[in-house]
């Protein structure tokens, strides 16, 4: 037990604190979709220049180089529209900054692996917590060419980080350089040029409090009416009042529609976003706001009703209930999804498979499901698996961040609280001790249904194996049945079984003699069989 590494504490996940709804802009006008591409296209093109000037900047920015940014912005746009563009040039300028920040972590990592593998001798097998030593010299060789390269590429992002040097592309890194590689993507150069276009549109605004609907630029009646601020240059597109367009289609929310509306109606902050996507030739609308946090329960409150361990696998959920005593009831559950095909799609899948775990839970009664706390961000490099590319794919493909939080998201509504267990051993430890004593003759228990009740048994505090086995020299009943399911605060936990007086045997009870001495007969024998024949003496004459 020296070597296992310490286990971190289960803990209940706080609940979302921001909502995102998404909606489809049907009914709209040819008038209307050439609005909103001049709008986004010209927004664009500002967002653009004012990223370049943001990360110009760098580490010096400050309060009031914000501020001339923004009056550089505001007579092409509006003071509102220049708000918006620049709290979302700075906030990507943030985002850039952590992904640097990870992106040396990573190397460091993969330099440290590297070196130690280097400084074992070829051929050495290593162990389960080390890796060993590269097969070949010719292996050797590469891994010590890579070994620069990967310190040149440290020290060049430790330069930049240190500077506060960032590189963000608009519109994304992949889709820039699909541009390279179009017959592998199947788009020819026009198809390509619209999804660029339309990825460096900017039509978004945050939400105003006090402001009627919440919004001021990007305005959403309750009773689905949009009409937007346009920019100065586009002053001639107007048909509405005070500088604004009205578009003829409304909108409404299948997805908290009445929460939507009551926000709208209060003049509550919410955000917009319309965006244009090119290969369905669609237009959508996305509207987000703050909501407080839920306060989170008790642990023992949430386990009160016991607990639902979930295994999180590359294409499926593996679940088990537990009761609150930790032993499993009933049948797994499994629930499959498919993470092939576009992000869309994949995120669909996950809902899916969330929606039917929790639709389960709630009707077993239980209040709190487990989940591992994963984090593959150091667990998918080349460095520390080397060959194993289909394994680095694997892990690289499990949505952890996004089924987490997807998972609180959804439980909040429900009132199921989801706890976070160390994922350390679970798969190994649920398997060595759940595996085979729950395979039978008409059920086949996999190690991830194992992992699922180890994970729900890490959250209830109780140990994942089922008993603690007495020494072999004393397996009898020398020192009593030893058994770890008794709390600390069991009286006489530690003591041996009282010495019940009879046989020691499972068929026999203890008190078999005197139940044996006081019951009725159940057969009637002859009265002469109890009758003791006794010899004469014999007779002696002369």
């Amino acid at each position: 037990m020296g070597g296992l590494r310490t286990l971190a504490a289960p803990f209940v996940a706080p609940g979302p604190s921001a909502v995102a709804v998404r909606t489809r802009l049907k009914q709209l006008t040819p008038a209307d979709e050439e609005v909103l591409r001049q709008v986004g296209a010209h927004l664009g093109s500002l967002a653009s220049r004012d990223l370049k000037a943001r990360c110009r900047d760098a580490l010096d920015h400050d309060g009031q180089a914000w501020a001339v940014r923004k009056r550089e912005l505001t007579p092409v746009s509006s003071s509102r529209w220049a708000g918006a563009i620049t709290k979302a040039s700075h906030d990507q300028w943030a985002l850039a900054r952590r992904g640097q920040l990870a992106h040396i972590q990573n190397l460091e990592a993969g330099i440290s692996t590297i070196r130690h593998r280097l400084s074992l001798p070829l051929g050495d097998k290593g162990s389960k917590r080390a890796p060993g030593g590269y097969r070949s010299r010719r292996e050797w060789h590469a891994k010590t060419r890579r070994l620069h390269v990967l310190q040149d590429r440290l020290e060049q992002a430790r330069a930049d980080h240190k500077l506060g040097i960032v590189h963000v592309v608009r519109g994304g890194k992949r889709l820039a350089r699909t541009r390279h590689h179009l017959c592998a993507a199947q788009l020819t150069e026009a198809d390509w040029r619209r999804q660029w276009q339309a990825a460096r549109w900017f039509v978004q605004a945050d939400g105003e409090s006090g402001k009627r609907f919440g919004n001021e630029t990007l305005r959403v009646s309750p009773d689905g009416e949009i009409s937007i601020k346009l920019p100065a240059p586009l002053k001639e597109l107007t048909n509405a009042p005070q500088g604004r367009y009205v578009l003829a289609g409304r909108v409404s929310f299948a997805h908290r529609g009445p929460e939507w509306a009551d926000r709208a109606e209060a003049n509550r902050a919410i955000a917009y976003r319309i965006h244009y996507d090119v290969q369905r030739g669609r237009w959508y609308l996305t509207a987000s706001w703050q909501i407080p946090v839920s306060p989170t329960i008790p642990m023992a409150a949430a386990l009160a009703h016991g607990v639902i361990g979930v295994d999180m696998n590359a294409d499926h959920l593996a679940a088990w209930r537990l009761d609150m005593h930790g032993n499993p009831i009933g049948a797994p559950r499994r629930f499959f999804y498919d993470l092939s095909g576009s992000a869309g799609h994949r995120d669909a899948q996950v809902r899916h498979a969330l929606s039917r775990l929790l639709h389960w839970a709630k009707s077993c009664g239980v209040k709190a499901v487990a989940v591992e706390d994963l984090d593959f961000a150091a667990e998918k490099t080349r460095e520390k698996h080397g060959r194993k590319r289909r394994f680095r794919q694997l892990i690289s493909g499990m949505p952890t961040g996004r089924l987490r939080a997807r998972l609180a998201s959804m439980a909040d509504q429900t009132g199921i609280s989801v706890i976070a267990v160390d994922p350390a051993y679970t798969s190994k430890w649920g398997a060595q001790h759940w595996q085979k004593p729950l395979t039978g003759k008409n059920r086949k228990t996999t190690r991830h249904d194992a992992a699922s009740i180890a994970i729900g048994r890490r959250a209830q505090g109780h140990p994942i194996r089922r008993r603690t086995t007495p020494p072999p020299a004393h397996q009898s009943d020398v020192q009593g049945h030893r058994t770890v399911q008794a709390g600390p605060e069991a009286f006489g936990r530690e003591e041996t079984r009282p010495r019940i007086p009879g046989p020691r045997t499972r068929c026999v009870s203890p008190d078999a003699a005197r139940t044996r001495a006081t019951r009725t007969p159940k057969t009637v024998r002859d009265a002469r069989s109890d009758l003791v024949w006794v010899q004469d003496s014999l007779l002696l004459t002369d």
